[in-house]
């Protein structure tokens, strides 16, 4: 593969933006399974794709009452998220992030003692123009920072495959809470599907769906756990790996390689499944064009 050169497309010399992405998991019959929305078609960002729910940081998220409404620390999420070149306060906002995120698209409520009842009431002061933390200040709802754990964190390359714009994304990994059922919000997703990660993939594979690189990987390593306390343990153990993809212009298309690929200069592998992905078509595929190196 010496003949590869670095793509000379233009860069995007922009910070990418900040942004928070909330992997909702349940355990159903057969195994864990995962909440992905599928974009509506217009949409601006990865239209018609399925993704986690998620989008980028606001300024409301730093507010102090919000951030007071954790049953955490910032110093504590701090220290959770391994971002040590972070302020506590701004770490704390990412997390704030995916849980409002997640409430907006799907009315999942991450908050101390909140059912489907009280999802409900939160769900309806929205709609009626409220701001998220003026529900929860309403309500005298805690935020729930020990149902979620900070999985991974991903970089949108300076010359994106699929996105016009970069974001650097923080991947939380949380259970439904008991009691809470997902609903799509209409101007937000088309619909709300639970799905085991390798049949997602499966589907990916087939044409039937379509996905980023960041979900299909995250998918991939999901597949490797057989429910929600496998992967949440998981989370818990390690510091979230920070994946920058190195991208190359190939005779075929695109070539995305991860950590641990030697064209990558992070020699540590930082997930399982495979080091690089080929994008050609509008489609990825590892570069061996077989889908059980997603799960080997």
């Amino acid at each position: 593969m010496s003949d590869h050169s670095r793509t000379a497309a233009p860069a995007d010399s922009a910070p990418p933006r900040h942004a928070a992405s909330l992997v909702l998991l349940r355990d159903a019959h057969a195994g864990l399974e995962v909440l992905l929305l599928e974009r509506p078609s217009e949409d601006r960002v990865l239209a018609g794709a399925r993704v986690f729910p998620g989008g980028k940081l606001d300024r409301e998220d730093a507010d102090d009452d919000l951030l007071a409404r954790f049953d955490a620390a910032p110093e504590t999420l701090h220290a959770r998220l391994g971002e040590p070149e972070l302020e506590p306060r701004d770490a704390a906002a990412l997390f704030v992030a995916a849980v409002r995120e997640a409430f907006e698209e799907t009315g999942v409520l991450l908050a101390r003692g909140v059912d489907e009842a009280r999802a409900n009431e939160a769900r309806a002061l929205r709609r009626e123009g409220m701001g998220f933390g003026e529900v929860m200040s309403m309500l005298g709802l805690a935020l729930d920072a020990a149902s979620m754990q900070p999985w991974s964190r991903w970089v949108t390359p300076k010359v994106p495959s699929q996105m016009r714009k970069r974001f650097d994304t923080r991947f939380f990994v949380a259970r439904l809470p008991a009691g809470q059922v997902a609903v799509h919000d209409p101007s937000e997703a088309v619909a709300a599907d639970w799905m085991g990660p390798r049949e997602a993939i499966e589907r990916y594979w087939a044409g039937e769906i379509d996905m980023a690189a960041p979900q299909i990987m995250t998918l991939a390593h999901l597949s490797r756990f057989a429910d929600v306390d496998a992967a949440m343990a998981d989370a818990a153990a390690r510091v979230p790996p920070v994946i920058r993809p190195e991208p190359f212009e190939t005779p075929t298309g695109r070539l995305l390689c991860y950590p641990g690929d030697p064209r990558h200069p992070v020699a540590a592998r930082a997930m399982p499944g495979p080091t690089r992905l080929l994008f050609e078509q509008g489609r990825f595929r590892p570069e061996s064009g077989l889908i059980e190196a997603w799960f080997d």
